[in-house]
């Protein structure tokens, strides 16, 4: 299996590989491709890289014509700064809250986002060589209670830097993000949701 040019510059900005030993991977992932040499960033660096490259990274991922995809960046930023996830393969990441999920990050246990919260995360890799290439655009949308029991009523999506969709578990490529679930279920007890690492969340006054 060959992959189309446009394809072929989507996986490797994404996942960081451009091998047909991969392709079985890419159609039906397991879990984030891992950024092998991920560069060490502190805060700052982090923040300034993140802020030369994210008005064009908004600008790919917004060709896909996703409202999340065009609106993102005029969300609350809970994050000081982009911080490296190991959950999605040692990238750079941020997290974005639409107005309806408001509460993330200061949820009790047990407790539910409402119908509508959207996280979004974009996301950059930062090679040990400071090469850098946009990630994917990470999507959490809450369904309303019961439309998706089996992900908590979550949909997951993910749309590739030049605006193509990966995969949307409500739609087109099912099969290719259904790992995204499996991977949050370790935090069940926090209505599936990961946070920022310690240093990193912004304080809210509201």
């Amino acid at each position: 299996m060959k992959y189309s040019s446009a394809l072929t510059l989507a996986l490797a900005l994404t996942f960081g590989i451009v091998s047909t030993a991969h392709s079985q991977d890419a159609a039906q992932p397991k879990r984030h491709f891992k950024i092998q040499k991920p560069a060490q960033l502190d805060a700052a660096e982090a923040l300034t890289i993140y802020d030369n490259v994210a008005d064009r990274m908004a600008k790919g991922y917004s060709l896909s014509g996703d409202a999340t995809a065009k609106t993102y960046r005029t969300w609350q930023l809970h994050n000081t700064a982009p911080y490296q996830s190991a959950t999605h393969g040692n990238r750079y990441v941020n997290n974005y809250v639409n107005p309806m999920g408001k509460a993330y990050g200061r949820l009790k246990k047990g407790e539910r986002l409402p119908a509508g919260s959207i996280i979004a995360k974009d996301s950059l890799t930062v090679t040990s060589k400071r090469d850098v290439f946009a990630g994917a655009l990470f999507i959490m949308e809450r369904l309303p209670t019961g439309q998706s029991p089996k992900t908590g009523d979550w949909r997951y999506k993910m749309i590739m830097p030049d605006g193509s969709l990966f995969g949307d578990t409500r739609g087109e490529g099912a099969d290719k993000v259904a790992f995204c679930h499996d991977c949050h279920v370790a935090a069940a007890d926090d209505d599936y949701l990961f946070f920022m690492p310690q240093g990193y969340k912004r304080v809210f006054l509201d």
